[in-house]
Order: structure tokens, then C-alpha cells, then sequence
């Protein structure tokens, strides 16, 4: 069975060019919106509304195509998501939503689901703990940040700051006299769009010792997965990358296989990602790019074998 990745549903499908130039609210804050509303559905005890929402949700962050059994009894395995966390958090959504608890208070248990997403949805879960900084940091955050003096080994934490083009000249300036000895780079919550990481990554791909870079919760789209695909495939340029962050984007669901391929080379000293299927090694070279290009296949799904899903499950 089949997922089709990334589309978009309903009237929010308009919206979607505008959240990857950066007009209109940000994915995420769509995303919130729904789960809030599925919040107050389920207080009101409307539970066939809340799971139209939760269909939209799922739509919105690529699981659309796939039926509520084979989601409630976990028939169907995804490659190569970007965001296995919130994926996890959906489908025990959608088990309590299509076999509610028969108590008084039956919504508790979806209700404290929806507030986990809404935490990981949302720049709070960028927070650490007992910090009282504001929802949104202003543009002198990004200054004040960009004047510190990096050590080996040190993080450039640039979350929840809102960047544009004029930003994109600072930020390259501070990586070219800062950036030798960086190895984790935060732009999450930041306004990203394609337009700005194609103008930043000439400065990312030369820094000799990054190894993540998180992309999270930005207005980046599939184009942006593909042109850092493409770098990936020159071994030149990021040469100590272990991990690309790309979830809660616009349409971005899952990872290119070339991607992944080229950050398990740049990590051939250490273990092995678990999203890399092992055959590519094992196998002959005529069915390596057989079993390539069956995985590299944007919105692919497998269903596991087994018997067909009950009606209704017993709590």
C-alpha cells in the first residue's frame, strides 16, 4: 500500500506557496491550530469531528492514503520518515480516537497526546528547561548570537529566530571566520524558506566539522531535501554531516535514499543508520540499483505481512 507524501487537503492547500515564500503562518502554526481544535471537539464529545481533523493533521504531514485500521494496528511501514516522533504520537492518536475509553472521561487520554504533539510541534520543545525566554526572539537575538567567540566542538543555536535575505550576509561573514571548529548549526523556527538555505548553503557545505544540522518546523519544501541531496552526492562538501533535521516543514515527509546514503558514507567509522537498508552492501551490483531505486521513491510505503486488521479493537 502506497502514502502519498506531502499533499496537501481541504482549504489550507492554497496557503501552500505562501508558507514556502514565507507569507501567511508558518506549517507548524496550521498544525497546532487543528490539534487545538481536536482539544476542544473532544470536550464538547464530538469525536467524528475530531477524526476528520486528525485526518487533515495526518494529510498535512504526509500520511495520506492510509485507511484508520492500518493505521491503528500498525499494517503499514514507512521509510525514511523525518519525523518518526510526531508519526509515533499520530497513530496512538488515532487509536484512542476510533476506540475511545468507555469512562466518564474518555478525551484525557487523547487530550494529553495532542499536547505532547502540540509540545514537539512547537518551539517550546527548543526551550531549556526553567528558561523564561520569550514565544518569539527578535532580530537582535540574531546579532547578540553571532558575536561569540566559537570553541572546538561548540553549537550555534539559532532557533526561534526570524531570518531573512538580509540576514543570509551576517550569518555567512560569522561561519567563515567562526566555523572551523563548529559541529552542530540550529536554524529550527526560523523562517526558513528555499530561497534562504539555497543562499546558505555554500557557506554550510564548507564547515570542516558540522555533523547536524537541524532544518526543523521552517517553510522548506521537497527542493530543498533535493539540492541538499544533490551537495551530499559531492564528498567535498559536507564532509562531517551525520544528520539533516527536516521535519515539520511544508512538504516534507520523507528523506531522499541518496541522502541518506551519502550521510552513512560520511559515517562509515561509526554505526550504521537504521534507515539504510542493509542489502545495498550485501547484495550484487546489478541488484543494488534495483533495490535503490525502489527506495529511494518519494511517498513509498510497505505493508508488512500479516493477517487483516480487526474492525474495532477491546478496551
Amino acid at each position: 500500500m502506497g502514502a502519498r507524501l506531502g499533499r496537501r487537503a481541504g482549504p489550507e492547500a492554497g496557503s501552500e506557496a505562501g508558507a514556502a515564500t514565507g507569507c501567511g503562518p508558518a506549517p507548524y502554526e496550521r498544525r497546532v491550530r487543528w490539534l487545538r481544535e481536536i482539544q476542544s471537539t473532544l470536550r464538547q464529545r464530538r469525536p467524528e469531528h475530531a477524526r476528520q481533523l486528525l485526518r487533515l493533521l495526518r494529510q498535512d504531514l504526509g500520511l495520506e492514503g492510509i485507511r484508520p485500521p492500518d493505521v491503528l494496528y500498525r499494517n503499514v511501514a514507512f521509510l525514511n520518515l523525518v519525523d518518526p516522533v510526531s508519526h509515533d504520537l499520530l497513530v496512538n492518536l488515532a487509536r484512542d480516537l476510533q476506540c475511545p475509553k468507555t469512562d466518564s472521561e474518555f478525551w484525557k487520554s487523547s487530550d494529553k497526546i495532542c499536547r505532547q504533539l502540540i509540545y514537539h510541534l512547537t518551539p517550546h520543545s527548543k526551550w531549556q528547561q526553567g528558561s523564561r525566554l520569550p514565544w518569539r526572539k527578535t532580530p537582535s537575538c540574531l546579532k547578540s548570537s553571532l558575536q561569540k567567540t566559537l570553541l572546538a566542538g561548540e553549537t550555534v543555536n539559532l532557533s526561534g529566530i526570524p531570518l531573512s535575505v538580509r540576514d543570509v550576509p551576517h550569518i555567512t561573514r560569522y561561519l567563515g571566520s567562526q566555523g572551523a571548529g563548529l559541529t552542530a548549526l540550529d536554524l529550527s523556527f526560523t523562517g526558513l524558506s528555499d530561497e534562504l538555505l539555497h543562499l546558505l548553503l555554500p557557506s554550510l557545505w564548507t564547515l570542516p566539522r558540522l555533523s547536524q544540522l537541524l532544518l526543523n518546523g521552517n517553510r522548506l519544501t521537497r527542493a530543498a531535501a533535493r539540492e541538499l541531496t544533490e551537495a551530499m552526492k559531492d564528498t567535498t562538501k559536507f564532509p562531517a554531516l551525520a544528520w539533516v533535521d527536516l521535519g515539520n516543514n511544508v512538504d516534507v515527509a520523507s528523506l531522499p535514499q541518496p541522502l541518506l546514503v551519502g550521510l552513512r558514507r560520511r559515517l562509515s567509522q561509526c554505526t550504521l543508520l537504521p534507515t539504510i537498508y542493509e542489502g545495498l552492501d550485501l547484495e550484487p551490483e546489478g541488484s543494488v540499483a534495483h533495490a535503490t531505486t525502489a527506495a529511494s521513491t518519494w511517498g513509498s510505503a510497505a505493508a508488512e505481512p500479516g493477517s487483516e486488521p480487526q474492525a474495532c479493537c477491546i478496551r
